[in-house]
């Protein structure tokens, strides 16, 4: 019998005592072991002994990536250096990285719930799974692989870019499962196409990480490559790295791993509980995380929690998909406005490729304009271009509040990328 990677929590109540005592040890070990953390908890007037239950989570301070830069190079470190086994970084591009700090513990943690991400895909040990995202100091490659050959299906890792090989591989060693961005798979996807190689690939599912995908991209995907399925894998460096949750084949919601960690959804501005079903940060606080762990972390990912259990009968709780993060708000005339909410729009109007690009300028007249150039669908005439863009026009101003102006170009016109796709352009000045 295969080994299950699921928790055997048989109700809500054994998951939140789980969690209890989760909770009592994090906030003991944080106290005991970081030097940090006490100064944070003294000032906050908090001890390990004020934690009786999951409501008290609130008496707890705040965790933000300043802490984790400004205690660079082992930010939040809770162990000696000597139980450290290993080390991985933020993919940010200015200052200082974030460095994470692992034990053997939070490494085998990490590939437990990974080897469930890959499970609640459905995969089984027959899967050969082609690993197309980054190595190195980064978090997503050796987890992904780990995961895999914990689950026991069969790594392929050969990392992101290099087209030509992908293709190669999924050709010649038959991989019937791909990991990578979504950028990655578009442009996969119509290379593929573009190779004549589908019915020469044996490729059923694909696993989404690092960025946020459009409904018309993943079509998109399905399309050219007959797919059978396709899944999100949310993660960050700070919360171990991807594989902290997934969407089960019902894609009702992404199922969270709520046995390693509490996750609340809160109001950037007040920092209060929003109501279920409203968008708010993701802050999270892990469990049993040894060597750096996340007590009430802002994430400033943006997402909504959804209250109802998911029909797959999973006892595990639903988070919706990334909408943005709080960091990357556009504020454009007063109007605030995530990347997310373009995605929503113009994943509902017909025509329309996936691809498109949102840019922000200002006129010599000191006023602001945004101007989206969206892609028209696959083999789309484009005679249809002003009905189109005056119905993408209509959809904006109805949804997000905002006028714009809309550029139709031909599919394809737009870049495509290996790793995650630029998509806002702000121009403006000051």
């Amino acid at each position: 019998m295969t080994k299950s990677f699921m928790p055997d929590f048989k109700s809500a109540e054994e998951l939140q005592a789980h969690q209890l005592k989760g909770l009592k040890w994090t906030v003991d070990h944080a106290y005991n072991g970081s030097s940090f953390y006490k100064a944070k908890l003294d000032e906050a007037g908090v001890q390990p002994g004020d934690i009786n239950s999951l409501a008290d989570i609130r008496k707890l301070p705040f965790t933000t990536a300043d802490d984790l830069r400004d205690g660079y190079p082992f930010p939040l470190l809770s162990v000696p250096a000597s139980e450290v086994v290993r080390i991985h970084a933020s993919s940010g591009t200015t200052g200082k990285k974030k460095v994470l700090t692992y034990t053997q513990k939070d490494i085998d943690d990490w590939t437990h719930f990974f080897a469930r991400s890959y499970e609640m895909a459905g995969l089984t040990r027959e899967d050969r799974v082609q690993i197309a995202v980054g190595y190195g100091v980064w978090t997503a490659g050796v987890s992904f692989q780990a995961g895999c050959e914990k689950f026991g299906a069969m790594a392929l890792p050969v990392g992101p870019g290099n087209v030509d090989m992908q293709c190669q591989f999924l050709v010649d060693l038959g991989s019937t499962v791909m990991c990578c961005t979504a950028s990655m798979a578009l442009l996969m996807a119509e290379e593929i196409e573009r190779r004549n190689l589908r019915d020469k690939i044996a490729l059923k599912k694909m696993i989404f990480g690092s960025e946020r995908s459009s409904a018309a991209m993943r079509r998109r995907i399905k399309d050219l490559l007959g797919l059978e399925d396709m899944f999100d894998i949310p993660g960050m460096t700070e919360l171990y790295g991807p594989g902290t949750g997934l969407d089960c084949a019902c894609h009702e919601g992404i199922h969270y791993w709520a046995d390693y960690y509490i996750l609340e959804i809160l109001d950037p501005e007040t920092f209060e509980p929003v109501p279920e079903g409203q968008p708010g940060e993701m802050v999270v606080t892990t469990l049993c995380k040894e060597a750096a762990p996340l007590i009430r972390y802002r994430t400033h990912d943006l997402t909504r929690m959804i209250g109802r259990p998911c029909s797959c009968g999973s006892i595990l709780p639903m988070h919706d998909r990334i909408l943005g993060r709080s960091d990357d708000m556009i504020i454009f005339k007063a109007v605030n406005i995530y990347p997310g909410q373009i995605d929503e729009v113009l994943s509902s109007v017909p025509g329309i490729g996936s691809e498109y690009q949102v840019q922000l300028d200002r006129g010599t007249d000191g006023k602001d304009t945004m101007t989206l150039r969206v892609e028209r669908e696959h083999d789309a005439l484009a005679s249809g271009a002003e009905d189109l863009s005056q119905g993408i026009v209509r959809e904006i101003k109805n949804n997000i509040m905002v006028t714009c102006m809309v550029d139709i170009v031909d599919y394809g016109a737009l870049p495509r990328s290996e790793r995650k796709s630029k998509r806002i352009y702000d121009n403006r000045m000051g």
